[in-house]
């Protein structure tokens, strides 16, 4: 597929490693939160705008492989033209994204939450931009996941305040 390649060149090895981080990486945060989440989630007051719980896995392994393949992108770029692949931003939003998961679940802190949520926004927003200076392509992958974020930003404060 023509995405996975960087002018023409597709390191295997690196995009696998860069789509594994998120996508394990979320998965492990899920096994350790997940305790009796889904029954507490289940019990929660939620808005009607909030969708089945279904769809959040599916809409996570998506999201993160997207960004895993933009850090590939944006991160080849950089290479090929001899520079460094760091994007601190980036790993600043994953570390953000995991932590949510423990302030919201694992924890119940639901403002602390919405607060983290925010800057983790921020941190998604900034690292799409640096995506898009450096590829195009790999700004747009972002897109999807600020979307989502800025949903779900406004799905943790409705549920937030039905819960208080």
């Amino acid at each position: 597929m023509e995405i996975l390649k960087v002018n023409g060149k597709m390191d295997a090895k690196r995009l696998a490693l860069r789509i594994a981080l998120p996508v394990i990486g979320g998965s492990i945060v899920d096994m350790l939160t997940s305790g009796s989440t889904k029954e507490d989630f289940k019990r929660l007051k939620k808005p009607d705008f909030a969708p089945p719980q279904a769809a959040f896995p599916i809409a996570w392994t998506t999201l993160y492989a997207m960004m895993g393949t933009a850090r590939y992108r944006a991160g080849e770029v950089r290479r090929q033209e001899g520079r460094s692949d760091r994007f601190p931003a980036y790993d600043l939003q994953l570390g953000l994204n995991f932590l949510w998961m423990f302030l919201f679940f694992k924890w119940r802190l639901r403002g602390p939450a919405l607060a983290e949520m925010t800057v983790m926004l921020g941190a998604i927003i900034l690292t799409a931009a640096e995506f898009h200076e450096e590829d195009r392509t790999a700004g747009r992958l972002m897109v999807p996941y600020i979307v989502w974020v800025a949903y779900a930003l406004v799905l943790t404060g409705s549920i937030w305040e039905k819960n208080k």
